[in-house]
């Protein structure tokens, strides 16, 4: 365990911000070795300055390698937080989502996100976190990601985070430090049974509250802990009200509905309908691994909600109720599905490979064709997204490239750097093409035309799921990212919408009249714009 132990030979400690701070030059030397252990532990007794260290670390400029960009460094408080309420807002900063604290490493190993460079967690204060125990597990398991380098102070007799390798910058030492001030009262719990006290409160105190207690205050905590990331993230009373609000199950008490409803009047959705795994009245469809919405006919007004075994219900926009099942010969799982203007419901496997369950009526010989020469060229070229509109088939692939294939021909745009990961199609006046990629961008555009330049949205994460509709005002494109987030956004300009439902989004959809559909693991929820 390599350690650095300041001594200052004057018997006093000089200011970090002054540069010759021992404990400074020893953080310095660990941040820029890349060959340092990732876990750093700054550890001494109250008063001997490593929380203003940590502090003055998070806000020092140093300069980059040539052809490397800084490291970014977030400071993360740990006084007060449960392991639930650290794990959230580690996830937040790192562009992932987690449920649970167990869900955090994982998450992060798997991630896909891209950040210029590594980052660094300041972690102040383990020894004042409401489960310093379950926290420093939690950052152990986080410490084993290559990525991510942690410095965390530990005052002394409290248990640190155990890693293989470990650097200890040491600030224990003779030298005068201030005396430490008396830490202000936490303040109190706010009633967790009154929805108007737990949307005005600090979330993260909140969630040390939920984390303690097992009573489910009418159905609240169990909101609250399906959608916490979501919830400390939103913007104020209202948003965490509109959150919480899509978050109950069907058993809470009744009396939080309109409560939650009248608090998110501010916010810019209105819940239309919500079902949570097991819901009863009406079911809970399952988990969602895809969504579409029908494009006209007999089967109007339906939504297709794929799992993750291949089955594929169809309930009614109006209020998710069931109406049977798409019956289809795909075997395994199915990573995308386009219904057609003539009931023909195409499916893309996990494979890549295409499959085409017909509608009630007779598709042209034209369209058969169409979808039959797709389907050859897929059993020999994977995809890895699909959509479709009147005439073509549109399909992308592991290489950032779109292929809009059509009765007049071919069209190609090498759209993304890295893999396709969703594309929708709208029939429009100019009809369009919308795809995502790992690289985090949304792009538009019109087969035969160059793509637009400019992406149509872009984030730090992948994208995980797109589609669009023609609406009311305009057409309107949905887009998820793994990082949690939801956007409906107007192709044509206008005002963009987000929405975050706490866990991780597998599919979004557009309904004809504008609304959005969400589709989680263990939610399905729909919202209208205010």
């Amino acid at each position: 365990m390599p350690s650095a132990t300041p001594s200052p030979a004057d018997g006093r400690r000089p200011s970090p911000s002054s540069g010759a701070d021992p404990g400074a030059t020893a953080l310095l030397g660990w941040l820029t070795d890349p060959d340092a252990p990732r876990l750093c532990l700054v550890t001494g007794g109250a008063g001997s300055g490593k929380t203003a260290l940590l502090g003055w670390l998070a806000g020092h400029e140093t300069r980059a390698r040539r052809g490397r960009t800084r490291t970014a460094r977030v400071l993360v408080p740990l006084a007060g937080q449960s392991a639930l309420g650290v794990a959230w807002t580690l996830a937040d900063r790192l562009g992932v989502v987690a449920r649970t604290p167990a869900d955090l490493a994982p998450a992060l190993a798997t991630s896909e996100a891209r950040r210029a460079g590594r980052t660094v967690l300041l972690l102040t204060d383990l020894h004042a976190a409401a489960e310093p125990e379950a926290v420093a597990e939690l950052l152990a398991g986080i410490a084993e990601i290559g990525r991510i380098r942690l410095v965390v102070e530990v005052r002394t007799g409290t248990r640190p985070p155990r890693a293989a390798r470990t650097t200890v910058v040491d600030l224990e030492g003779d030298g005068d430090v201030p005396p430490v001030p008396s830490a202000p009262p936490s303040p109190p719990l706010p009633e967790l049974s009154d929805p108007a006290a737990v949307c005005a409160a600090d979330p993260l105190l909140v969630t040390t509250g939920y984390a303690a207690r097992a009573e489910d205050h009418g159905g609240l905590r169990d909101a609250w802990l399906r959608a916490g990331q979501a919830v400390c993230a939103a913007d104020g009373p209202a948003g965490r009200a509109l959150v919480l609000l899509t978050a109950l199950g069907d058993g809470a008490d009744p009396r939080l509905r309109p409560a939650l409803a009248a608090r998110a009047g501010a916010a810019p959705w209105r819940m239309r309908w919500a079902r949570h795994r097991g819901d009863v009245a009406p079911p809970w469809p399952g988990p969602v691994a895809v969504l579409g919405a029908t494009a006209g006919g007999p089967s109007a007004g339906l939504l297709l909600v794929g799992d993750g075994t291949g089955t594929v219900r169809l309930v009614r926009e109006s209020d998710a109720a069931p109406e049977g099942r798409l019956a289809h010969r795909a075997g395994g799982r199915i990573t995308a599905l386009a219904p057609t203007a003539d009931g023909t419901v195409l499916l893309l496997d996990e494979r890549g490979r295409l499959h085409t369950v017909p509608g009630t009526a007779p598709r042209p010989p034209y369209l058969e064709r169409l979808t039959e020469a797709v389907s050859t060229t897929l059993s020999r070229h994977p995809g890895t997204a699909l959509a479709a509109i009147a005439g073509s088939v549109v399909v992308g692939d592991r290489l950032g490239s779109v292929h809009a294939f059509g009765v007049t021909g071919l069209h190609q745009a090498a759209a993304h750097s890295g893999r396709v990961t969703a594309v929708t199609a709208v029939e429009s006046e100019t009809p369009f093409v919308c795809s995502g990629g790992a690289d985090g961008t949304v792009r538009l555009w019109t087969p035969g035309r160059a793509p637009v330049p400019e992406p149509l949205a872009e984030r730090g994460a992948p994208v995980v799921a797109l589609h669009a509709a023609p609406a009311p005002g305009g057409p309107l494109v949905a887009a998820a990212w793994a990082d949690g987030r939801v956007e409906l956004i107007p192709a044509e300009g206008g005002r963009r919408r987000s929405f975050r439902p706490g866990p991780a989004v597998r599919a979004v959809a557009v309904t004809a009249t504008g609304a959005l559909v969400v589709g989680t693991d263990e939610s399905l929820v729909c919202l209208e714009p205010r």
